[in-house]
């Protein structure tokens, strides 16, 4: 174990993939969720429709922050630790599945027909079904929860479910005036995708015992790694193809969403204002957005601000003990920026 970690040690930054880091911990994570799902229920089709998405083919990114982060400051408190506890790994696995819930609601409120590369839930199955589904894969994750005994891990959690179902009612509604749209964005993006990300690694850090700056710390990188993440998204979706993004392209703007590209691409742009207030609702609206939103600055202007929130990301990463771990949560940033280059 010593030999091998010094040989990671040598490692340079760049040869680092967490992925590969974290293999064994990772190998299982799936199954292991299945798992508790079929545990908890004695209906066959309940059990298949909320494993659907927890098939192993998905990136697993918030399991793999969340491990990291744990190994991460493991390591800072004592440089000969780098195994995650039994609880830290639960909590890795309890934010793949609140991910996992919302997905399943995600797409009854959309009504989208495919999601990594494959259909989705809601062309199988009906709503009704999906939605008990997404509740029942909550429903397991507080169990899991319970099990810990541990009531600031819980209250942090109770906090991811409250922000996601806000931020997921945010996103039903436009704010009213120009001024207001990208703080009304921001706190969404926050609430349906950062808050998971920052307390599920700021669980983890509680889990350690790390004192509040770290604590603090790590939900803060979490924070900025979400927004980021996000943002390269909402960038994605209309810079990308279909293949490469597992789901169609400018979904956002079909479901009359407003999102970074389109909200700078405004300020070129006022024809795209009175769009935005109509949820790109009349005919010829989507296709005229995607248009002035690839015509403006909007994709700099987004790409900007991922920047921004990686060379934050990384600042706050370089203030734990050098190790794998450390190293491969700056990776992260550079792995995010390197997606929209």
């Amino acid at each position: 174990m010593h030999s091998q970690q010094g040989s990671h040690k040598i490692q340079q930054q760049n040869d680092i993939d967490p992925y590969t880091l974290l293999k064994d911990d990772l190998e299982y994570i799936y199954e292991d969720i299945r798992q508790e799902l079929k545990c908890a229920t004695t209906h066959p089709e309940l059990n298949k429709m909320a494993a659907y998405y927890l098939d192993g083919q998905g990136k697993a990114f918030r399991p793999m922050i969340t491990i990291l982060m744990a190994k991460a400051l493991n390591y800072h408190l004592d440089d000969e630790n780098t195994s995650i506890t039994n609880a830290q790994r639960k909590i890795a696995m309890v934010s793949e599945m609140i991910h996992t819930a919302s997905l399943v609601h995600d797409d009854v409120i959309d009504q989208s027909f495919a999601r990594r590369g494959k259909p989705s839930v809601n062309v199988l199955w009906n709503h009704k079904q999906l939605t008990l589904a997404g509740d029942f894969i909550l429903a397991v994750t507080s169990m899991l929860l319970a099990r810990q005994k541990h009531d600031d891990v819980t209250y942090i959690f109770s906090q991811i479910l409250t922000d996601l179902v806000q931020g997921e009612f945010m996103q039903l509604y436009s704010a009213e005036t120009e001024n207001d749209r990208f703080a009304h964005y921001f706190t969404k993006t926050y609430r349906k995708t950062a808050s998971l990300i920052a307390n599920s690694l700021k669980a983890a850090a509680v889990l350690a015992g790390v004192d509040n700056r770290l604590v603090e710390l790590s939900y803060q990188y979490g924070r900025n790694i979400g927004l980021a993440f996000q943002l390269v998204d909402d960038l994605l979706d209309f810079v990308s193809s279909s293949e490469v993004l597992g789901k169609p392209v400018a979904v956002d703007l079909k479901l009359g969403l407003a999102t970074a590209p389109v909200l700078f691409a405004c300020e070129e742009f006022p024809e795209l204002n009175p769009m935005i207030r109509r949820r790109f609702r009349d005919p010829g609206d989507v296709e005229r957005a995607f248009e002035l939103v690839h015509r403006s600055q909007g994709f700099e202007q987004t790409r900007y601000l991922v920047k921004r929130h990686c060379v934050e990301a990384s600042r706050l990463a370089s203030q734990l003990r050098s190790s794998p771990y450390q190293k491969g949560l700056i990776v992260i940033s550079d792995f995010l920026l390197k997606r929209i280059k």
